[in-house]
């Protein structure tokens, strides 16, 4: 059957002309429940006062006990700014709420975590990180979500260091993971071994700038990355990078051979295509993907357009393509990222997230769509396996208990069992609410 390329964009435009009539119809996507049983009125006395001052003075003689008598063990924070939401770009804080809010309810239904979100009139790097310090009591963890460059490293490095809970970025350490995953498989399709692929990357946001370190740290070459932004291919001698200092140490270790110019030179002659940047979909060109090496991989995961339409990149002669949009094949998400990594690091209690568990996680991801049957056009698993996310969640955790970061320390089997437990019920109490009408079907 042959689909015109008017369907396919029809298609493509239809989520956001759904979510238009849908986000009214709930006005909003979460909200608040108790977890502990209200048998009558006065199991009050109990959750309330007087008898919560018991476990409070207990918390307050053995502060660790607050993952016992609280949600803290299981309750993170989605904090933006709205700085650079989505490819949306400076949207500020209330536009960027819905993203949030979705991003809580993937965190739940997807990982058991439980996620507020929490979007702040934050101007500057400081205001965001003494933020975060000051809401550590009440939180696990904390996802940094859409926060602009190069702020978003000033706070994820500041924060690393001197938070007491797990803080990361899902723009850089959740994007870097999932692009790995499907980068390896890709890879296994194709019969190129990851050390000896050249990797042409457009764009140098945070996103891309972690994946190129993170893909070094999984075995690729770094001599063989080319990345390029709006001032052309990242090397040496450009001047500009004084002023940004993370890209600066970028250019000591890519591009070994120093290569200058623009998106076409970046892109001759390399194996794989890794694109987060402006969305299209005319940003990347059929002619720049045509000089790409035989059997070619593309990335193009802008939001909410792919730099290229998936199938016009087909044409230009790319073998397989991946976006970040769940309606096409092969899509290349962090939603198959962080509810997993943040389950298995609040279930072993981590420290930190680092790379090397982004990279477990990364493996384990690539190794679950192999274990369904690896094809071209599902790279990595679908949202609809459950079982992704549990044996993300181990493959994590172990690996935090092998950093030795982790303050519990449980088996392989046990850490799936915790994970599996807690998806479980998260799946079936939104089932259950559902079928009861607690939440309403929209209307046809």
């Amino acid at each position: 059957m042959i689909i015109d390329d008017t369907e396919l964009l029809n298609k493509a435009e239809k989520p956001a002309k759904d979510a238009l009539k849908l986000h009214p119809f709930y006005k909003g996507k979460i909200e608040v429940v108790p977890k502990c049983c209200i048998r009558d009125l006065s199991d009050f006395a109990i959750w309330y006062t007087p008898g919560v001052a018991a476990p409070c003075k207990d918390i307050c003689q053995n502060p660790e006990r607050v993952f016992e008598h609280t949600s803290k063990g299981n309750l993170i924070a989605v904090v933006s700014d709205g700085s650079r939401v989505l490819g949306l770009g400076d949207i500020g804080p209330e536009a960027g709420l819905p993203v949030m809010e979705g991003k809580s309810i993937l965190f739940k239904y997807l990982g058991g975590v439980d996620a507020v979100p929490l979007c702040i009139d934050a101007k500057n790097a400081t205001q965001i990180i003494d933020f975060v310090k000051m809401i550590q009591p009440t939180f696990g963890g904390i996802n940094l979500e859409d926060i602009s460059s190069p702020k978003c490293f000033t706070v994820l490095d500041k924060l690393r260091a001197e938070a007491r809970i797990p803080v990361w970025h899902d723009d850089q350490q959740g994007t870097a993971a999932v692009t790995l995953a499907g980068l390896i498989n890709a890879l296994k399709i194709v019969g190129k071994p990851i050390e000896k692929v050249k990797i042409g990357m457009l764009g140098a946001g945070a996103a891309n700038q972690r994946i190129a370190i993170m893909l070094a740290k999984a075995g690729a070459n770094p001599d063989y990355i080319y990345m390029c932004d709006l001032h052309g291919i990242v090397h040496r001698g450009r001047a500009d990078l004084v002023d940004n200092p993370w890209l600066d140490k970028l250019a000591d270790f890519t591009n070994a051979e120093q290569r200058k110019g623009g998106p076409a030179e970046a892109f001759e002659g390399t194996d794989v295509m890794i694109a987060l940047s402006a969305p299209g979909p005319d940003t990347v060109k059929p002619e720049w993907i045509h000089s790409m090496n035989s059997d070619s991989i593309v990335f193009v995961c802008a939001n909410p357009i792919p730099e290229i339409w998936p199938w016009e990149a087909k044409r230009a002669g790319a073998r397989i393509v991946a976006t970040g949009r769940s309606d096409f094949e092969n899509q290349v998400n962090n939603s198959l990222g962080f509810p997993g990594i943040f389950r298995g690091t609040l279930d072993v209690r981590a420290t930190t997230i680092t790379d090397e568990m982004c990279i477990a996680a990364a493996r384990e991801l690539a190794k679950v769509a192999e274990d369904h049957g690896l094809k071209e056009n599902r790279l990595i698993p679908t949202m609809d396996m459950w079982e992704v996310f549990p044996r993300e969640a181990v493959a994590v955790g172990q690996k935090a208990i092998e950093q030795g970061i982790a303050k519990i320390k449980l088996s392989p089997k046990e850490a799936f069992e915790l994970a599996e437990t807690q998806i479980k019920r998260a799946r079936a109490e939104m089932d259950i609410r559902q079928d009861r009408g607690f939440i309403q079907m929209p209307p046809k």
